[in-house]
């Protein structure tokens, strides 16, 4: 709820109307009081609500040489990485982190063909490769047999 909501106990109207004549009332220090109250509850329960949030909440943070993934979202209705929609992939990568930049951003090697997007990412965008890069094996090297073998 708003806080004039909590504070009043009515929704807040517009400028126009917060006052009529027929309205003023004297303000006597029972009614600070109570708002004093109710503010100490609005603080205790945002405090409460504060420490729910950052339970499962993680920091996340890189050194120079970690692979990781560069997250892409997918779009409906947008061709990346030859699919489409739904099918096109969540994370691409891995990818060397090159140079850190600043407490949250870093910049990362990519290859040439995605030369046209910019070098440095928030860490919000990059996902922990856990792989050993060195076991990858490139999509081109895989022959299939009749047998699907």
């Amino acid at each position: 709820m708003a806080p004039h909501e909590a504070l009043y106990g009515t929704r807040c109207r517009s400028p126009i109307g917060w006052f009529k004549v027929s309205e003023a009332e004297f303000i006597g220090p029972d009614l600070v009081l109570q708002a004093k109250e109710k503010v100490k509850v609005i603080q205790e329960r945002l405090k409460l609500q504060n420490s729910y949030t950052y339970v499962r909440r993680k920091q996340l943070e890189f050194e120079v040489d970690d692979s990781v993934y560069l997250r892409v979202s997918p779009m409906k209705g947008v061709m990346r990485f030859g699919k489409k929609g739904k099918l096109s992939p969540r994370c691409i990568g891995p990818y060397r982190i090159y140079k850190r930049v600043g407490n949250v951003a870093y910049e990362l090697e990519l290859p040439q063909k995605l030369a046209v997007i910019h070098l440095v990412f928030h860490i919000f965008i990059l996902k922990k490769c856990l792989d050993d890069p060195s076991l990858i094996v490139p999509i081109e090297n895989i022959e299939i047999k009749d047998r699907l073998s």
